[in-house]
């Protein structure tokens, strides 16, 4: 039994869920699936998969061989692409996870001119707005937005984008427009359960603190656009999550004179190893759309 393709398979079930998942990314039959698991099962001694109507999960061995293999098998891509030289491009798989909203403005449009560069890439983008345990998942760099809950955590900041007060001209249209942050005690807002309820504004050295209140409160950013995009009210969130709408005007922003807190976008490597080549250059490949991004914004 080849012991790499072994543990590259069983990297792979456990990603997938199931045989027949597996065998699919592999190009394989399921049928020599199993066989490669039952092989290194019996190798082992060891069972590494627990087997349910609900799929398979693996077992606490399971899981520690899966981090491990996994491991060993990124260091392999490394030593092959060292072995290829610098100029060689990127192979494998990627996997990458970030927030709903902003990946699917941000970084999904953007993922032809990366994988152009890397004919031989393959990403997998999971998009999920919880802060997600990176290693037991299998990630090799999480994109995340604000402060960072774990301080501990092998982290790169890669932009740092505003925060306004934001709304429609439909809704100013209705309610009229804020001109000063006490104003906001006045209007609709839909609050944004992730981010907090008072909001620190500050102007020429001047700070002024206010509470936001609505009927409408959202878990998730994909929430809060739609509320806000059909005029329920106005709303605090980054200038990332509506790009695209300030750029058409669809959305306005409000108190340009006062500033809000900024926002930092993080790469998030996995700790307890080396971030691959292809998470660094990925993480770098990020940063770079996103001060084009800015760069357009400042200039339009």
């Amino acid at each position: 039994m080849d012991r790499y393709q072994a543990m590259a398979t069983f990297v792979r079930v456990v990603e997938a869920g199931s045989f027949s998942g597996a065998a699919r990314l592999l190009n394989v039959g399921q049928p020599a699936v199993s066989k490669t698991i039952a092989q290194l099962e019996n190798r082992l001694q060891v069972s590494l998969l627990l087997r349910s109507t609900h799929g398979l999960s693996p077992t606490e061995a399971g899981l520690r061989f899966y981090e491990r293999a996994r491991a060993a098998i990124a260091e392999a891509d490394e030593a092959e692409l060292a072995a290829r030289g610098a100029g060689a491009g990127l192979a494998g798989r990627l996997r990458v996870s970030a927030a709903t909203t902003f990946a699917r403005l941000h970084v999904v449009p953007m993922l032809p001119r990366f994988l152009g560069q890397h004919p031989d890439l393959d990403i997998e983008v999971i998009l999920d707005d919880r802060v997600i345990d990176l290693v037991s998942e299998g990630v090799d760099l999480s994109l995340r937005m604000g402060a960072l809950p774990d301080s501990a955590a092998v982290a790169r900041r890669l932009a740092t984008g505003a925060r306004s007060v934001l709304a429609t001209p439909g809704y100013l249209a209705r309610a009229g427009e804020p001109h000063a942050p006490a104003d906001l005690a006045e209007h609709e807002a839909v609050i944004y359960s992730q981010q907090p309820e008072i909001w620190a504004f500050t102007r020429e050295g001047t700070e002024v603190s206010v509470a936001v209140r609505g009927r409408v409160r959202v878990s998730a950013a994909e929430g809060l656009r739609a509320a806000v995009l059909t005029d329920i009210g106005l709303t605090i969130a980054s200038d990332w999550m509506f790009a695209p709408e300030i750029a058409s005007g669809a959305v306005r922003q409000l108190l340009l004179p006062w500033s809000l807190p900024a926002i930092d976008l993080w790469a998030v490597f996995p700790t307890g190893r080396m971030a691959s080549t292809k998470a660094r250059l990925f993480a770098g490949f990020v940063e770079a759309v996103m001060a084009e991004t800015e760069a357009h914004s400042a200039a339009a």
